[in-house]
């Protein structure tokens, strides 16, 4: 009788630790399922920036039929262009001059090819100003093709407008596309009757500065120099886990 009792207990205690053993498995599958379920959502956001530097470029050119001809129209030409500078708040010693550079023109053929014998010199010389005036930047860059009306062969490149403080303000728009990124999951998550947990990992796509009005996105980001005014737009992608 006694080794049967014994033989209930043992049997009773094996049963037990069955069930204990299946219930714990089943709870850390639970958990463990519960805590690979995410949501990925992606955040963005954007801030409005104004330029705060202006670069603006132009070449002053003179052809003629001797270099030492071309050179000297090129030096005739250079104060008055100076001059037209120093009017705008741009002294010569706020110029910054490149090297003056030449080449000969060479006559071509009925078929457009060179016959090796010069025609012409040319000379020219590039200048550069910057400005945190960028509206003063702005508004060289449609005057100065008056010049031409005296003579003066200045060609200009686009201006150019830089906002020189995009480091700190790469870590603010990246902070509000991570809060945006957690606000979409958050409804999502309340739509399902879930409950949002913590942040599984996020990603943060590449910059993109852009005209205002601009919807022009690439995968390697844009640095837009054209205009004054912008916008910096930040992507995050990111995965939060759901209970």
């Amino acid at each position: 009788m006694e080794v049967k009792n014994q033989s209930i207990l043992a049997s009773s205690i094996i049963g037990i630790s069955l069930i204990i053993s299946v219930a714990l498995v089943v709870s850390a599958w639970r958990s463990n399922y519960n805590t690979n379920q995410t949501i990925r959502v992606t955040g963005s956001a954007n801030m409005k920036i104004k330029s705060d530097l202006g670069v603006l470029r132009g070449t002053l050119s003179a052809k003629a039929s001797s270099a030492s001809q071309a050179y000297k129209i090129l030096q005739n030409d250079m104060p008055v262009l100076l001059k037209y500078f120093a009017s705008k708040g741009f002294p010569k010693n706020k110029i910054a001059f490149s090297p003056i550079n030449s080449y000969p023109n060479y006559k071509l053929n009925s078929n457009g090819y060179s016959t090796g014998i010069i025609s012409s010199y040319n000379y020219n010389q590039r200048l550069e100003i910057t400005s945190t005036n960028v509206n003063l930047i702005k508004e060289i860059s449609l005057e100065i093709a008056s010049l031409i009306n005296r003579g003066i062969n200045f060609k200009i490149n686009s201006p150019q407008y830089f906002y020189t403080k995009i480091a700190k303000l790469k870590v603010e728009v990246q902070a509000l596309a991570a809060r945006n990124a957690m606000t979409r999951a958050k409804r999502i998550a309340d739509a399902t009757d879930r409950d949002l947990g913590p942040l599984r990992d996020a990603r943060m796509g590449v910059l993109q500065i852009t005209p205002l009005l601009s919807t022009q996105v690439s995968d390697y980001g844009i640095n837009d120099l054209s205009t004054i005014q912008k916008k910096i737009t930040a992507v995050v992608n990111a995965a939060f886990v759901i209970r």
